[in-house]
C-alpha cells in the first residue's frame, strides 16, 4: 500500500519523467510515506486520462496523492475515502472533468502555464514564418527556383512584427508568455481576459479586453490572432465562420489551444480565397489530422502535429510545480493551479 502514486512514465520518451525528477519528489515526501512509481508506460497524449493499468490501481488503494497524465474516474473510484489530492501533468483537463471528478471533493491541480515558454516560442516561429515570407522561400526551394517576386512585388505581405497588432484570445499563462515575446519585437498586443482586471493596460503593456465587446474588437483589429484559450463550453466554436470573416483581410491565425475552438471548414475557405494571409496550426478538430484533409495541401498553412509544447525544459518546471505544491499540501496551504471544476480550467 502506497501513500503517493507516481504514474508519469509516458510511452513517449520526451514526456517520461526522468530519474532525477523522481528522486527530488521522493526526497520531498515524509520519510514515513511510501512512494509507488509505476513501472509501465502511461498515455499522456491529449489531456491524458486513459485508465491506468492494474498495477497503478492496486497501488492507489489507501493512497493520499496521485500524480498522472489526466485523472480518469477509475483513479477516484479506487482512491475513494483516502485520496486527498490528484495532479495532472497535462495542462488541459477536458478528459478529467467527468461526472466523478465534478462530484469529488479531492483537490485537483493541473500543469497550466508549465508549457508556456515553448508554446510561446512556437507561436513566434509561426508568426515569423509568414511575416518574413519564409513560406515563399520554402515553396521556391521545393521547386528549385530562385523566386524573388513574392518578396519584391508592390503588394508583398512580407513585413515586420514591429508595428503589427497581435491579438491573444485567452490571455492566461501561455498568452502572457506570447505577449512578452511579440511585445519585445515591437508589436501592439491585445489580450482577451476571462474576467475584468484593474486598468486598461497591464504591467507588460498589453491592452486588456473583456467580454463579447472585447472579443469583437480583438477579432476586428488583430493582424495576427493567436488562439490560446482553454477548451470549455463557452469557448467551443468561438471562432465561428462569421468571426473568421471579421478578422482583417490579410491577417494571420495561429492556434495552439484546441482545434474545437475554430470552425475548421470556415478557416479552410478563408485560407483558400485569400481572406487570411496564412495560418499556423498545432491543433485540429480531429487528431491525427485525416490524410485527406484539405489543410495538408494549402500553401499558406504551417502545420505541426500537436507538438508546440515539446521542450527539454518541461520536467524542470513541472518538478518545481510538484515540489512547491507538495510543500503546500503538507503545510495545509492553498495549492497552485487548483482547477475550477465549474469553469473547466
Amino acid at each position: 500500500m502506497a501513500d503517493v502514486v507516481l504514474n508519469l512514465r509516458d510511452e513517449r520518451p520526451i514526456w517520461t519523467i526522468p530519474a532525477w525528477a523522481v528522486g527530488e519528489i521522493a526526497g520531498a515526501i515524509p520519510s514515513s510515506w511510501i512512494l509507488h512509481i509505476a513501472s509501465g508506460p502511461a498515455d499522456g497524449s491529449g489531456d491524458g486520462g486513459g485508465s491506468p493499468p492494474p498495477e497503478v490501481l492496486d497501488a492507489l488503494q489507501g493512497a493520499k496523492i496521485y500524480f498522472g497524465f489526466g485523472v480518469p474516474p477509475s483513479v477516484l473510484e479506487v482512491g475513494r475515502g483516502t485520496l486527498r489530492w490528484v495532479h495532472s501533468a497535462a495542462a488541459g483537463v477536458g478528459s478529467s472533468l467527468q461526472e466523478a471528478m465534478r462530484a469529488s471533493e479531492v483537490r485537483f491541480t493541473n500543469s497550466a502555464g508549465i508549457h508556456g515558454p515553448p508554446i510561446a516560442e512556437t507561436v513566434l516561429a509561426m508568426l515569423l514564418h509568414f511575416v518574413r515570407g519564409l513560406d515563399f522561400a520554402v515553396a521556391a526551394q521545393a521547386r528549385g527556383t530562385w523566386d524573388t517576386e513574392p518578396f519584391l512585388s508592390a503588394e508583398t505581405p512580407v513585413r515586420e512584427i514591429a508595428g503589427m497588432t497581435v491579438g491573444i484570445l485567452g490571455y492566461g499563462g501561455i498568452g502572457r508568455e506570447i505577449a512578452c515575446r511579440v511585445g519585445a519585437l515591437g508589436a501592439h498586443v491585445l489580450g482577451l481576459c476571462r474576467a475584468e482586471r484593474g486598468g486598461d493596460v497591464d504591467e507588460i503593456g498589453v491592452e486588456l479586453l473583456h467580454g463579447k465587446a472585447g472579443l469583437d474588437r480583438l477579432v476586428a483589429e488583430s493582424e495576427a490572432l493567436v488562439v490560446a484559450a482553454p477548451l470549455t463550453a463557452e469557448t467551443r466554436g468561438v471562432l465561428s465562420a462569421e468571426r473568421i470573416r471579421a478578422i482583417p483581410k490579410g491577417a494571420l491565425l495561429i492556434n495552439v489551444s484546441r482545434g474545437a475552438l475554430v470552425d475548421e471548414e470556415a478557416l479552410v475557405a478563408a485560407l483558400r480565397d485569400g481572406h487570411l494571409r496564412g495560418a499556423g496550426l498545432d491543433v485540429f478538430a480531429t487528431e491525427p489530422l485525416p490524410v485527406d484533409h484539405p489543410l495538408w495541401n494549402l500553401p499558406n498553412v504551417l502545420l505541426t502535429p500537436h507538438t508546440a509544447a515539446v521542450s527539454r525544459g518541461f520536467w524542470r518546471r513541472e518538478t518545481d510545480l510538484i515540489l512547491e505544491n507538495l510543500r503546500r499540501f503538507l503545510a495545509g496551504e492553498s495549492l497552485i493551479n487548483e482547477v475550477d471544476r465549474v469553469r473547466g480550467y
